[in-house]
């Protein structure tokens, strides 16, 4: 389903757009991600919306046949990356798992703000955004996903999450249609 609308009580999840994630992704163009992602967060701080920060900071516990290992991480791992120009307003969310839902406070956040809908962009679309937009959904959130605002490292996994899971948990579309509906939203808020 295409985009229809942008409840006045939105939100905007940004996951794992960190330092220490970007080694990752060195060879996926990532730049319009950022920017995207960016110009995502400005208008929701702009219209007093609230804007999310989620980075990750270790792996669920468990076997897998496909595990990434970090190693040694720097000190600065955790940091956003600077395209999101955190803010002290901004929530942010350290995650253990995929999912920026489960054995955090975010689901607390934004229902103490009356949130009924979320906007997720970030990184990797099948694994941090897919997680995030599937719990939200559980969860009786209204989902939004910003496809021009995410990435993954595997192209396939990426047209999988996109075209075949993404329309079963909500609405996408571009952050510019994200923007422009944002805009009609809150003139309706205000007219109302």
């Amino acid at each position: 389903m295409p985009l229809s609308k942008l409840d006045p009580s939105s939100a905007l999840i940004v996951i794992d757009l960190q330092k220490g994630i970007l080694a990752a992704l060195a060879a996926t163009p990532i730049d319009a991600v950022l920017r995207q992602a960016g110009a995502l967060a400005a208008a929701f701080r702009r219209h007093g919306l609230p804007v999310v920060l989620v980075n990750v900071a270790g792996a669920a516990p468990g076997r897998a046949e496909q595990t990434r290992k970090w190693g040694e991480r720097p000190a600065d791992w955790l940091d956003f990356l600077p395209e999101l120009q955190q803010q002290p307003g901004d929530h942010t969310v350290t995650k253990r798992t995929w999912g920026a839902f489960s054995n955090t406070d975010l689901e607390t956040y934004l229902r103490s703000r009356g949130v009924t809908q979320v906007v997720i962009a970030g990184v990797s679309t099948s694994a941090g955004v897919e997680s995030t937009a599937r719990q939200a959904h559980e969860l009786g959130f209204n989902v939004t996903l910003a496809l021009d605002a995410m990435a993954d490292t595997n192209p396939d996994a990426h047209l999988n999450s996109v075209t075949r899971i993404f329309p079963r948990l909500g609405e996408t579309g571009t952050a510019q249609e994200i923007l422009d509906l944002l805009a009609a939203a809150l003139n309706e808020r205000k007219a109302g």
